[in-house]
C-alpha cells in the first residue's frame, strides 16, 4: 500500500484524541531512530513562518537541516522539507515502507493522519539532517510532535485558536501549549500580557531557561529586519516571525547574515498569486486581525468559509472595515463548513454577501479561512 493509500484511510479530525497513543507508539520504535537536534515551534499564529526562516538559516550555516510543517496545500510534499526543497516521492515511499515494517498492528491501525506523518518525517529527517524544526499541530503538551527530546522550544503568538482541545481562555490556552517546553525556550512578543506571565511560571516550575526576543535582538537586528521586511514586501506580521527565527539562532550559537537568508515563506501566507489575488490560510482572530493591519486603507472582496468550530463572527467582525462584499466558497469537509451561517451574519452586519464562482479582474480578491479553502480555491479556480 502506497503511502496515499495508506494515509486516504487516515481521518484527518477526531473528535477525541487518546494522548497516550504517541508516546507509546515512540516508546516502541525509538531505539531504531538516531535523533538530529530538535527545535519545537509552538504557538497559534506564525508557526509555519517562524519555522522557516529559522531552517534557512540553519541552511545558510552549512548545516543539513529539516522542516516538518502543516497542514499542506497543493501536495502532502509539502510537510517534510529537506535542506531546501520538499520531500520527493521516492524518499517519502522509501521511508513509508520502513515505517510500516517498524510499527505494530496495533499502531498502524489507530495512529492518526498527523501522528503517523510525525515519524514519517523523523524516520527521513533522522537519516538526513543535523537540526530538525518541528512544527507542532494544534497542542503542544500533548501534541504528537512533542514526544522527540528538544534542544530548543519556540513560541510564536498565543491565542484563541482550538479552544474545544486547548481551553476557554488564553491563559488555558497558553498552559497547554507552555507545558510543552524543556531545558530552553524563547518567547517571541505576545498580543496577550497573560501569556508572559504563564510562561514565566512554567519555566520556572521545569527549570527551563526563558528567553525572551528583547534580550537577544540589538536595535540593528530589529533595523535590519524592519528594512528586509519593506525591501522584500513581506506583510508587516512577518516582522515578528524574523525576529523570533534570528533570536533563536542567536540562542543556539549562529552567526546569521540576514542580507544572505532565503525569505522565502510557506505557501498561504499573505501571498499574492496573481495581481488582484492574495491568499491567506489564517483562520483565527489573530490571523483576521494580522489581514487588517496589512488592507489599512483598502476594501477588498474577501472570498471566505469556515470550519463550523471557528469563530467566524468575530472574525468577520474584525476584517469588517476592510470588507467590500464576501463571496462564500463552497467546500465540502468533514468538520463542517458554514456557509448559511456565514451568510446570515453578513447579512445581520450589511455586508453584501453571495456564492464565489469566478474572478473579476477589476476587483483585488483575498482568499482566507482556512487551508481548505485556500486549496479549493488553488484547485478549482487557480490552477486550471
Amino acid at each position: 500500500m502506497t503511502l496515499n493509500e495508506y494515509l486516504a484511510d487516515k481521518p484527518l479530525y477526531y473528535s477525541e484524541i487518546d494522548y497516550s497513543r504517541m508516546p507509546r507508539a515512540y516508546d516502541s520504535i525509538k531505539k531504531y531512530i538516531k535523533l538530529p537536534k530538535i527545535i519545537q515551534i509552538i504557538g497559534t499564529n506564525g508557526k509555519g513562518s517562524t519555522g522557516r526562516f529559522l531552517a534557512n538559516m540553519l541552511l545558510q550555516k552549512g548545516l543539513s537541516v529539516g522542516h516538518y510543517t502543516s497542514p499542506h496545500i497543493s501536495r502532502f510534499n509539502e510537510r517534510i522539507w529537506l535542506n531546501g526543497k520538499d520531500a520527493d516521492d521516492s524518499i517519502l515511499e522509501k521511508m513509508h515502507e520502513k515505517l510500516q515494517k517498524l510499527l505494530s498492528e496495533e499502531f498502524l491501525k489507530t495512529l492518526s493522519y498527523f501522528e503517523y506523518t510525525t515519524f514519517l518525517a523523523i524516520l527521513i529527517f533522522s537519516e538526513n539532517c543535523d537540526y530538525v524544526v518541528f512544527e507542532a499541530g494544534l497542542g503542544g503538551e500533548f501534541d504528537a510532535t512533542s514526544v522527540f527530546p528538544k534542544v530548543l522550544s519556540v513560541i510564536t503568538p498565543i491565542g484563541y485558536d482550538h479552544s474545544s482541545f486547548l481551553g476557554d481562555t488564553i491563559e488555558e490556552i497558553a498552559a497547554t501549549k507552555l507545558n510543552s517546553i524543556t531545558s530552553i525556550a524563547l518567547l517571541s512578543s505576545q498580543y496577550e500580557e497573560i501569556v508572559y506571565k504563564v510562561a514565566k511560571s512554567i519555566a520556572q516550575k521545569k527549570d527551563c531557561k526563558l528567553y525572551m526576543i528583547k534580550d537577544l535582538l540589538t536595535n540593528k537586528d530589529e533595523m535590519e529586519i524592519k528594512k528586509l521586511i519593506k525591501e522584500n514586501n513581506l506583510p508587516l506580521f512577518q516582522e515578528i516571525n524574523l525576529q523570533s527565527a534570528l533570536a533563536a539562532s542567536k540562542i543556539l550559537g549562529l552567526d546569521i547574515d540576514l542580507q544572505k537568508i532565503d525569505l522565502t515563506t510557506l505557501q498561504g501566507r499573505c501571498q499574492k498569486i496573481a495581481k488582484n489575488i492574495t491568499i491567506d490560510v489564517g483562520h483565527n482572530i489573530m490571523a483576521a486581525q494580522a489581514i487588517v493591519k496589512h488592507y489599512k486603507n483598502k476594501k477588498i472582496v474577501l472570498v471566505y468559509n469556515s470550519f463550523a468550530d471557528k469563530e467566524y463572527k468575530q472574525i468577520l467582525t474584525i476584517l469588517f472595515p476592510i470588507i467590500k462584499r464576501v463571496e462564500v466558497l463552497h467546500v465540502e469537509n468533514q468538520r463542517g463548513m458554514s456557509k448559511k451561517e456565514i451568510v446570515d451574519i453578513c447579512r445581520q452586519m450589511n455586508i453584501e454577501v453571495n456564492s464565489f464562482n469566478s474572478i473579476d479582474d477589476n476587483e483585488e480578491y483575498l482568499v482566507f479561512g482556512s487551508f481548505v479553502v485556500v486549496e479549493k480555491f488553488m484547485k478549482d479556480y487557480f490552477e486550471k
